[in-house]
């Protein structure tokens, strides 16, 4: 019994040992999932000292990673802007290479610096022309070589809006100035037209003749233009005249008739500035006139001879002489048949010049007046119906009907009439005129 319980007591002994020894050891990768509430107060046995380590550690890991990314950044960056330098610098180089060579290469072909050949080119300008057009004309002609520059050039010197119409000689060596002077003018220009204007042709004619020569490309602006005052400015005598209201065309009688020569499609202004420059040479020309020892001006004249007419007047008689005449004789004495009939008595029944030339102006005949005139056209420079002269001329006269309405010979005729033949028949009386009348017949 006593052994029994010496053995007991020994053996309590050891359990409380091993009790007393016993240590709880938990694992990291213990799974909290899989225990049934013990994990929650062994986490909070882990205590607030672990989650502040773990925080710690994740900033200190943030920061180290964010402080590489800059470090990294910078790099690149540094890397970047060496390759932008670079490659800027090649773009500065390469740009300024290529403004060099435009404006090198501009420059010599602007100086025809390049440009040896003296040959000579025909350059056809069309009517309104675009820049466009013309520099691709001139390269095709081997005038100039670098159209770009040609345009820059034309465009800095506000030289684009003056080209005319034309074909033009120029040389392939010619610098940009000259080629722009050329074709701004009409200089070198290789299209022109050879017109005789005759003594007694009218505006209406000479309109028609310039049309179908193919100086004019628009007739109707042509006739306006000598219906207008766009000349008084220029012209004293244009402006001196008295009804231009009264009248068709006011420029009638004043286009000087002569030998010209203009260009193809010309400018109708340009036109009429050639014919009036012309008339006003004419003027003023000294020149013989019958009687006179001195060679003296025709509006030289007018003054000396102390005329009842003014220069138009006297213009408008020209006019009707140059038409009714048959030679240059005849324009003396019927110039005097038409002052003697203005001069008349009342009583003397000639008070109208009753001239078939005045019946149906602006036209030549009857033949002539055109279907939208009307059937029953009546012209308001008829002097059959009309006292005295009619408003203005009826055409354009010469110099030698212009000294018969000056100077015409003295008569005492008040009529007069031609055979068909052109020879002529005066007479004072109604009755030797009606006798001349059949007599012709």
């Amino acid at each position: 019994m006593e052994r029994y319980d010496n053995s007991r007591r020994d053996f309590e002994e050891q359990r409380r040992r091993k009790a007393e020894n016993f240590h709880l050891s938990i694992s990291d990768d213990y799974d909290y999932s899989e225990s049934s509430g013990e994990p929650e107060e062994i986490n909070s046995y882990s205590g607030q000292d672990v989650k502040e380590q773990i925080a710690k550690e994740s900033k200190k890991s943030l920061k180290k990673r964010q402080r590489a990314q800059k470090r990294d950044l910078r790099r690149r960056n540094r890397r970047n802007r060496r390759y932008f330098r670079i490659m800027w610098i090649i773009s500065i180089i390469i740009i300024g290479t290529m403004i060099s060579t435009y404006i090198v290469t501009g420059m010599n072909d602007a100086l025809a610096i390049n440009r040896k050949d003296d040959s000579v080119v025909s350059v056809k300008i069309p009517a309104n022309p675009a820049l466009d057009d013309v520099t691709d004309e001139l390269v095709k002609k081997g005038v100039i070589d670098e159209g770009e520059y040609f345009k820059l050039y034309t465009k800095m010197t506000k030289s684009d809006d003056y080209f005319t119409e034309g074909t033009y000689r120029l040389k392939k060596n010619m610098d940009y100035q000259a080629i722009l002077t050329n074709l701004s003018g009409n200089k070198n220009r290789t299209d022109t037209v050879e017109i005789t204007i005759i003594e007694g042709m009218s505006v209406l004619e000479i309109a028609d003749k310039l049309y179908e020569k193919g100086v004019l490309s628009d007739k109707d602006k042509f006739l306006e233009l000598c219906a207008s005052d766009k000349f008084d400015k220029d012209f004293d005598f244009i402006k001196d005249i008295k009804n231009p209201g009264e009248r068709i065309y006011k420029l009638e009688g004043y286009l000087y008739p002569d030998k010209y020569e203009f260009y193809e499609h010309d400018d109708p202004m340009s036109i009429i500035y050639k014919f009036l420059n012309n008339y006003e040479t004419r003027l003023y020309a000294k020149q013989a006139f019958d009687g006179e020892e001195k060679l003296r001006s025709y509006h030289k004249m007018i003054g000396l001879k102390d005329s009842k007419y003014t220069l138009d007047q006297l213009i408008t008689i020209a006019s009707i002489v140059q038409a009714e005449a048959a030679n240059k004789d005849d324009m003396y004495v019927v110039a005097s048949i038409i002052r003697n009939r203005l001069e008349a008595d009342q009583d003397m029944g000639v008070a109208n010049l009753s001239l078939d030339s005045t019946k149906y102006y602006p036209y030549r005949s009857e033949d002539k007046v055109p279907s939208s005139a009307g059937k029953n056209f009546k012209s308001k420079y008829d002097t059959y119906t009309l006292k005295g002269l009619p408003p203005g001329p009826i055409c354009n006269p010469g110099m030698e009907a212009l000294k018969a309405a000056l100077m015409p010979k003295e008569t005492s005729y008040y009529y007069f009439c031609h055979d068909k033949n052109g020879n002529a028949y005066y007479a004072s009386t109604i009755e030797e005129h009606q006798a001349n009348l059949e007599y012709i017949e």
